[in-house]
């Protein structure tokens, strides 16, 4: 970072880039930069093309305000929210350091957000990295990437997994500039949450994000991961929504809101879908990367068991009870029948005795804990579990974790949901969506239990190991986070074995519909 005297007197801090020069803002002990174009506006004759290198600018530019973000879902009124913010400039990153110094050689984390590869932006208030940066002496790295049919519609004419690889470009920029921030480029933590994490899991296993980053966490593995043809026919039936081909020439000039909605209203019908679809079709999970042999060439299990990880040191997990947030938001907590939960066993459980297997496995569950169970582990639990032993089966470094902390907010109900761990990562307990798990006023064990979580989590991305012992397939230790710290033997050991030969494979596209 270039600190001239006019910023020794307390004016905004400047950088000069290879681009161009930055002006940022000093903010509660950091040095925050927001906005910072990392790759060309992806419109124009730049649609649904891959990320191309940002253009220089003259003079200096003011990075003092979050870029505008993709265009989103409808889901939480992310879309309304998009379209609040005017511009193109969608893939832009920012910047928290709590040292303006260009030598400091911080470690870099770099965070992923989720949101069903549907909806996510980095400017929402539960991102900020600023108490990260301040409290754990590392650099924050937020950014945007394509979401939906803009970042994962599978089109001809279009590279897929746009949204990853604006992903690795966003990486590139980091090992490029970060340097000049006061971070080490070749100290690069990436981590996420839910469809984060899945990209993190996927960026593991993608040729083009080799060496861009030496630690991974990912929390609350995303287990989806689409073929060619499955996300070829996604797509069809999409640009069917407006009249159109799953093409660019056809979807080019489409406004981005309305390719928005056409997600959005495919997703709302999915269930007509089951047949052809699959399991995806009965979540209504409309976008996922596609594993097309090229930019993603196998599976992140598939690729780490066959040795993609094994100079990576992995930190994953999972919350304790995943899906009970999205059971409530379905109006279902506590209402599921048993009927919908025979569905969801036969639906979701591995293989042809998955069914069978619970109900044996849990004889006194209801068929709300066995709906809760069985959704848990195929979503979220054992997608997170079978990559630390993918890792670890080829001699690759992993540590695990699970969330036992029930969230006190909304009447305590949630328990330990996905979510949950997002504001206790950043220590944002009082802003944005996630912190109404946690309720208002936080209380001194959330406070507690969320200064242990930035401390294992930063301390992860300094020295590779977050303060407990390694997995193995031999004691199977584990960190529980919650009120009292524990490390015990993983605890969702009947799941463990109903899933232990199941192996996540490539989502196909099935017969009928």
């Amino acid at each position: 970072m270039t600190v001239g005297a006019s910023e020794q007197s307390g004016a905004e801090p400047t950088v000069r880039l290879a681009a161009g020069a930055l002006r940022g803002t000093r903010e509660a002990g950091t040095t925050v930069f927001r906005g910072i174009p990392f790759a060309e506006p992806p419109v124009g004759p730049l649609r649904f093309a891959a990320p191309r290198p940002v253009r220089e600018w003259d003079g200096v530019r003011a990075a003092e305000s979050y870029g505008p973000p993709p265009p989103q879902g409808g889901h939480f009124g992310m879309d309304a929210l998009a379209r609040d913010v005017e511009g193109d400039a969608w893939l832009t990153v920012n910047v928290w350091s709590p040292d303006p110094g260009p030598g400091a050689g911080l470690p870099v984390m770099v965070w992923i957000q989720g949101g069903a590869y549907t909806i996510g932006m980095s400017g929402l208030p539960e991102y900020d990295g600023g108490r990260l940066a301040r409290e754990g002496g590392v650099l924050v790295v937020t950014f945007n990437y394509r979401v939906g049919l803009e970042g994962f519609g599978q089109f001809e004419g279009a590279p897929a997994n746009r949204g990853l690889l604006d992903q690795v470009a966003a990486l590139e920029w980091v090992r490029d500039n970060i340097r000049d921030f006061g971070g080490d480029p070749d100290r690069v933590t990436v981590f996420g949450q839910s469809a984060g994490a899945g990209s993190v899991a996927a960026l593991l296993a993608m040729p083009r994000a080799a060496g861009l980053f030496g630690r991974a966490v990912a929390q609350s593995v995303q287990g989806t991961f689409f073929s060619p043809e499955l996300a070829a026919d996604i797509a069809t039936a999409c640009a069917a929504e407006l009249g159109l081909g799953p093409t660019v020439a056809d979807l080019s000039t489409v406004d981005p809101a309305l390719l928005s909605a056409a997600g959005d209203a495919v997703g709302a019908k999915m269930g007509q879908w089951a047949q052809r679809w699959g399991h995806v079709a009965h979540r209504s999970i409309v976008f996922s990367p596609v594993v097309e042999g090229d930019a993603l060439p196998v599976t992140p299990w598939q690729a780490l068991a066959d040795g993609a990880g094994r100079g990576i040191e992995l930190l994953v997990g999972h919350t304790r009870d995943e899906t009970r947030l999205l059971t409530a938001l379905d109006g279902l907590l506590g209402q599921v029948t048993q009927e919908q939960a025979a569905t969801a066993l036969d639906v979701f459980g591995p293989g042809p005795d998955g069914a069978r297997r619970y109900r044996d496995g849990f004889p006194d569950a209801g068929p709300d804990k066995l709906y809760e169970l069985v959704l848990s582990d195929c979503l979220f639990r054992m997608p997170s579990l079978h990559l630390a032993e993918a890792q670890t089966s080829a001699g690759g470094r992993a540590y695990v974790y699970e969330l036992t902390w029930p969230a006190p907010g909304m009447e305590g109900v949630l328990g330990a949901c996905h979510g949950l761990d997002v504001p206790l990562v950043f220590g944002n307990l009082d802003r944005g969506q996630p912190a109404a798990l946690i309720g208002e006023g936080p209380p001194p064990e959330g406070e507690v239990l969320s200064a242990r979580m930035r401390a294992a989590w930063t301390a992860f991305a300094t020295t590779g190991d977050p303060g407990w012992p390694a997995y193995d397939a031999g004691q199977r230790l584990v960190r529980l986070f919650d009120t009292r710290p524990a490390v015990t033997a993983y605890p969702e050991e009947l799941s463990r074995l109903i899933w232990q030969n199941h192996d996540f494979p490539v989502l196909p596209l099935l017969g009928g519909r």
